[in-house]
């Protein structure tokens, strides 16, 4: 292996680590605030992905019907609850805005508005499915154990990839990459997408640092990491917060499906394996810490970058052997009591 090749590697591990760090931190955040393994994040992806597809062609995606009716859903399942004030918000947010987004979408989609306002569509069409996810199988159970949690998880992602495979159809689709510059330094090109992924990416990164420490959403939904009966007892709706944590996570997960579509051939379940990837980089950061997390997220990066060159056949296998030796770590570390639940 020369130099060129290793700089090479280097930049695709990087370019596909700045998306499973977006994953990674999607799932550290939905995990510290509402104690739950969100396995249908790499569902957003994909759909995000494959909406974004569908909207290069001038078509109004299948994905509408999901929005609306995960939407109305939700209204139904949440309704009951509601008086006043409070039901109008909730149409507003679950039927209201499904049904501007599709009008929008069905009006501009036909008018090939270039890649920018195809990405923004697919993000608004994906990203809401989130929320409208935490009301309908998560809410009920916010006071269940982590198990029962990981259990309505693992529902939650079958009926999805169902649905995908629904909406979708079984075959593949690559998005419009965002610009088609190369750049050159020395010897090495340096495609224009793969810049936009980054700087997206750390943009993002930054976002969210920016919300967390200055902002009082973002203070709540620290205290609510921190200790949720706490944020209880000052006043802070946990229910509430993990509405806005499952928001992010959708918008992320919706930019990280965007953002990937131009660089590889996306499928209804393709996401699965993208949300196992930074499932491995939240594990190394102990689903806690997103600095940690985001490391690691760039290691999975560059380890599947250098397999895939090496060993192809056994790519997927190499990167999923990363989570051992750490999980061995932490189990010797950790000191197990009779008391301990």
């Amino acid at each position: 292996m020369d130099l060129s090749i290793l700089l090479i590697l280097l930049q695709d591990g990087i370019v596909n680590g700045a998306v499973y760090a977006l994953v990674a931190l999607c799932l550290v955040l939905v995990f510290a605030v509402t104690r739950i393994i969100l396995i249908p994040q790499g569902e957003f992806v994909s759909f995000a992905a494959l909406t974004y597809a569908v909207l290069d062609t001038g078509v109004a995606p299948a994905s509408l019907y999901l929005l609306c009716g995960l939407g109305a859903a939700a209204f139904l399942r949440s309704c009951w609850t509601r008086r006043g004030s409070e039901l109008l918000w909730l149409a507003l947010e679950t039927l209201i805005l499904p049904a501007i987004v599709t009008l929008i979408t069905i009006w501009l989609a036909p008018l090939h508005l270039g890649v920018a306002v195809q990405a923004i569509l697919a993000i608004a069409i994906t990203a809401p499915l989130a929320p409208y996810l935490y009301r309908l199988a998560y809410q009920p159970l916010a006071e269940a154990s982590v198990l029962v949690l990981l259990i309505a998880s693992v529902g939650a992602h079958l009926a999805l990839g169902g649905i995908g495979l629904l909406v979708f159809g079984p075959e593949g689709s690559r998005g419009p990459a965002f610009t088609s510059a190369i750049f050159h330094l020395g010897d090495q090109t340096i495609s224009g997408q793969s810049l936009w992924i980054v700087a997206l990416t750390a943009a993002s990164l930054t976002g969210l640092y920016l919300f967390f420490e200055f902002t009082l959403l973002g203070a709540a939904l620290r205290a609510t990491a921190v200790n949720r009966l706490g944020a209880r007892l000052v006043g802070i709706r946990t229910s509430q917060s993990g509405l806005i944590a499952f928001t992010l996570a959708g918008l992320l997960g919706a930019l990280s499906g965007v953002l990937i579509a131009p660089l590889t051939t996306i499928y209804y379940d393709g996401g699965f394996l993208i949300g196992l990837k930074g499932f491995v980089a939240a594990i190394i950061g102990a689903l806690a810490s997103t600095p940690i997390a985001v490391v690691a997220a760039l290691g999975v990066g560059v380890v599947e970058s250098f397999s895939s060159f090496w060993a192809s056949a056994f790519k997927e296998v190499i990167v999923f052997t990363l989570i051992i030796p750490v999980l061995l770590w932490r189990s010797l570390r950790h000191q197990t009591t009779e008391d301990e639940e």
